[in-house]
């Protein structure tokens, strides 16, 4: 039997002016351009992340109970979907200096999101979380995972533990009056995206294309935003409607595993360049740079992006399994991997986020470190 999908009427977006946050609310402007889209951010919209015509901003901070609990009264929207949040920058991903301001926004931010939807009688309740939630255990590869995985664990990182916990909250609030769900994407690309497409872009530049640490074979998944925009659409139906969503979550990506050296090689070739030679890195070595690296942050004070854990981050397996979500939400990615590549290359930021491309340095950090350590497996 086909259950008939209700038009969404009123949404509101946290971290709407955000990568995501504004791919979300042009599809739900497009699928239902009657339908009231109300956004709240820190920043302003720009010309990034552009906002469709009639979207109403609100600037306002989630970790402010008082000013989350008045707009959302004000607004009564049918749907809230939470975006907002915070992602450590990759020189700070394995470390724990940010915590605590991880941890308030990415937690007590969402409690205060879901306390006041509560309160202001919201009929749905869409939670963007994140692979890492299971992901950010760095002991194990992840092959074809689904949601059956646990997402508690002792090995895990700043953001997947405040991500997973942030998740439970949200699933546990789920009830006849207000249902929930939650949507866990994968490391995201497409318009706008200042951090992956740029940083890989920028090894050109550097010299660093030709550098591989491990066998560069381990796959992983990609998601083009507009593939998770559309996600959350379903989402959003589905909870006004069926409500088969309601307490679940879904792992949301391509499902077309890619190998990171092989999404690496496509973004370089549409910019006209294919490394000249290959250098493997043995993980060991790279492993060794890595404590290397740590010990200098130690004395510097300096966060740098070489780490054990980038190592094993970068050499990782993280794929999962996209039956769940195609099952109960009716998922499928409408932009393959192809068009991703080449959607993200035609539209860059080169000159946003300098700091966190910079940041991503791992190949020419690795490089330095090995160069000092004598290795042999640098070309004259």
């Amino acid at each position: 039997m086909t259950i008939e999908t209700k038009a969404l009427k009123s949404v509101l977006i946290s971290g709407g002016t955000g990568f995501v946050g504004a791919a979300i609310a042009r599809a739900i402007a497009e699928k239902y351009p009657k339908c009231s889209i109300t956004v709240i951010d820190l920043n302003s919209p720009g010309p990034i992340h552009i906002l469709p015509n009639g979207v109403a901003f609100i600037q306002a901070d989630i970790t402010l109970i008082d000013d989350v609990s008045k707009i959302i009264q004000e607004v009564k929207p049918e749907i809230v979907i939470h975006t907002a949040g915070i992602v450590p920058p990759l020189s700070e991903r394995f470390g724990r200096r940010l915590e605590q301001h991880v941890r308030t926004t990415n937690i007590e931010g969402t409690r205060n999101m879901l306390e006041a939807s509560k309160l202001a009688g919201v009929e749905g309740f869409i939670y963007t979380s994140s692979c890492c939630v299971v992901t950010d255990d760095m002991r194990m590869p992840y092959r074809n995972i689904d949601e059956q995985w646990p997402t508690s664990h002792s090995s895990s990182l700043i953001y997947g533990e405040s991500k997973a916990a942030a998740e439970a909250i949200v699933l546990e609030a789920s009830s006849s009056t207000m249902a929930t769900c939650s949507l866990r994407p994968s490391v995201l690309c497409g318009p706008g995206d200042c951090q992956l497409v740029p940083a890989i872009h920028a090894c050109i530049a550097r010299g660093e294309t030709p550098f591989i640490i491990g066998d560069g074979l381990n796959l992983w998944d990609v998601t083009y935003v507009t593939n998770v925009a559309d996600a959350h659409v379903l989402a959003a139906e589905n909870l006004v409607s069926s409500k088969t969503a309601a307490g679940e979550a879904f792992f949301i990506q391509n499902n077309e595993p890619i190998t990171f050296r092989d999404f690496c090689l496509a973004i370089w070739a549409h910019f006209g360049h294919n490394p000249p030679f290959e250098i493997h890195i043995p993980r060991g070595v790279a492993s060794f740079a890595g404590f290397v690296s740590e010990c200098l942050t130690w004395v510097t004070g300096t966060p740098r992006a070489l780490s054990r854990g980038s190592v094993g981050d970068a050499c990782s397996v993280r794929y999962a399994s996209g039956e769940k979500a195609r099952r109960i939400l009716g998922y499928e990615a409408r932009v393959g991997m192809e068009d991703a590549v080449r959607l993200s290359c035609e539209v860059r930021q080169p000159t946003k986020m300098l700091s966190f491309v910079s940041s991503f340095d791992i190949h020419s950090e690795t490089r330095i470190l090995l160069v000092v350590l004598g290795s042999n497996y640098l070309p004259n």
